[in-house]
């Protein structure tokens, strides 16, 4: 195999097996919310579905939306980059990212401020994902308004909300 196939698709040009492929066999060896996103992203390009699922809170009831979350995966991922992250005071973390990806193909890129919280699980701290907010476009860019949206796009339930509003779609009208 050539190097390019032994490194993360999460972008820290670390070897898969140093960096979200333990991650991906044990949740709680993701110490930073980072480190979670990071192997959710990379789980997005290896298809791994089940771990997808498994690190939504469970207030999310990810798995009502098993097959949402596998067509998400199933999409032609590009690349990601790390803008942002943090633990707040409150004890919740924080990862703003971009991803690129390819559908029907169209390019795309998707921004978002993901929020991720701890449980404890058997024992172990683990980090889950909980929801995201799409970032606000500065004062001089104008929303994207739901007319301008095409009617025979159908919205996804992690998609940016056509109302405007920034919110994912299932958090908001969906």
């Amino acid at each position: 195999m050539s190097k390019h196939h032994d490194e993360c698709p999460c972008g820290s040009h670390k070897p898969l097996t140093e960096c979200c492929k333990p991650i991906h066999a044990n949740h709680a060896l993701a110490t930073h919310p980072e480190q979670l996103m990071r192997a959710r992203y990379s789980a997005h390009v290896l298809g791994l579905v089940d771990f997808v699922v498994q690190t939504y809170h469970s207030s999310c009831e990810a798995e009502q939306h098993r097959t949402a979350i596998a067509e998400s995966i199933a999409l032609k991922w590009l690349g990601l980059e790390v803008i942002s992250s943090e633990i707040a005071a409150d004890g919740q973390g924080y990862v703003e990212f971009k991803a690129g990806y390819k559908e029907a193909g169209e390019e795309y890129l998707l921004q978002e401020r993901s929020r991720f919280v701890q449980e404890s699980i058997n024992g172990e701290l683990c980090w889950f994902y909980i929801d995201g907010e799409y970032p606000q476009p500065p004062s001089n860019e104008q929303p994207i308004s739901p007319a301008s949206i095409t009617s025979n796009k159908s919205v996804g339930r992690n998609d940016p909300c056509p109302c405007g509003s920034g919110k994912k779609h299932k958090k908001c009208c969906g």
